[in-house]
């Protein structure tokens, strides 16, 4: 099933408003640099939601500065009061050293019940406020293997509950558009990407599992996942790992 979500759409004349989430890693800055390349104005949304760590909410706000975003909000949840998460459970631990076929098998221990569905109702919350029609979400097709909230079928279920759910909709005013413009591409396409449109990635943060200093730790499933796009790229990653990454 395709996802009636837009992957790609027309530059304005005029800048219209758009919300981008942003996570501060490689998929979410690369989807704002083409929110910004299409023409619009991003308004960037990214979450405390009792994650394991800190480090992505200040590669984040790195990331909004340098891109030049509208306004960055930084919305104050917990999901750690449900726990089922390596990313908000400290008694569940981060997979790491896992082969690709390892990781495409199931739902993996990283998986934050309904975290998509409760970040996307934020992101629809924001744009009813700010005024757009559109919200941006970094999803990959390396995503959706694995998470349930990241399939196609899903986004597209969203985009419509959006336009069940919204006055602005109900009104005749502006109809929900969401983006997900990374959705069929590999990890070094979106890197190539990413790099034809300026990103710059040693400010980003994609490891589950950093120490205090940020240093990634090269063996959670994302950073192997990375560390293979740059390789397929022919790009170095510019981030600092711990150690040797594997």
């Amino acid at each position: 099933m395709k996802c009636p979500c837009s992957r790609g759409r027309k530059v304005h004349a005029m800048a219209e408003s758009a919300i981008v989430l942003l996570s501060g890693g490689l998929d979410s800055t690369t989807t704002l640099a083409v929110a910004k390349d299409r023409g619009f104005t991003p308004y960037a949304l990214s979450f405390s939601y009792g994650q394991r760590h800190s480090v992505e909410l200040a590669a984040a706000r790195r990331v909004a500065e340098r891109q030049g975003v509208e306004r960055h909000v930084v919305a104050d949840i917990d999901l750690r009061v449900f726990g089922g998460s390596a990313l908000t459970d400290a008694g569940v631990d981060v997979p790491k050293g896992r082969g690709e076929a390892e990781m495409g098998e199931g739902i993996p221990a990283t998986y934050v019940p309904a975290r998509n569905t409760i970040f996307l109702s934020f992101a629809l919350a924001y744009a009813e406020v700010v005024g757009a029609a559109d919200i941006f979400t970094g999803v990959t097709a390396v995503d959706y293997s694995g998470y349930p909230d990241c399939r196609p079928e899903y986004l597209g279920a969203f985009e419509a509950m959006a336009n069940l759910a919204t006055r602005s909709a109900v009104e005749g005013k502006r109809r929900i558009t969401l983006h997900s413009p990374l959705l069929d591409l590999s990890k070094a396409e979106i890197i190539r990407t990413g790099t034809a449109l300026g990103v710059d990635y040693a400010l980003t943060s994609s490891c589950y599992d950093p120490d205090d200093s940020g240093r990634a730790c090269g063996h959670c499933d994302t950073c192997l996942l990375r560390l293979k796009g740059f390789t397929e790229a022919g790009f170095p990653d510019p981030i600092t790992y711990q150690g040797a990454p594997a």
